[in-house]
């Protein structure tokens, strides 16, 4: 029920997951066309990542990729809600980068979806 959340909670836990799962893959929040390359990863990945990260539940990157992809949605339906109800929010400088990769990249396969 929109309206009762603590968002300011909710985007700081989301960040510190986010941050966590960063540090697993090794990932540069700074690095503009690493982050843009994970955020294509995060909106192409599949069922069949989540069934072989638990399968195998010794390939820590795997599961942290999954897991970060996850937080992707999260993130960005957090974002959504909170725009809906007029209040801006956002996490810190890993938030940041990765929600402006996100969003450039739906912009950007928007924009080819209809060129075609």
């Amino acid at each position: 029920m929109a309206g009762f959340e603590n968002y300011a909670a909710d985007t700081r836990a989301i960040e510190l997951e986010i941050e966590r799962k960063g540090i697993v893959l090794g990932i540069d929040w700074k690095d503009d066309v690493q982050v843009r390359g994970l955020a294509v990863e995060a909106l192409d990945h599949s069922a069949a990542d989540i069934k072989l990260a638990a399968s195998n539940p010794f390939d820590y990157q795997l599961m942290a990729k999954v897991d970060l992809f996850g937080l992707a949605a999260i993130m960005l339906k957090t974002m959504e809600e909170c725009a809906g109800i007029g209040i801006e929010c956002h996490g810190g400088p890993a938030w940041k980068a990765f929600a402006k990769a996100l969003w450039a990249e739906v912009e950007r396969r928007k924009s080819q979806a209809g060129t075609r």
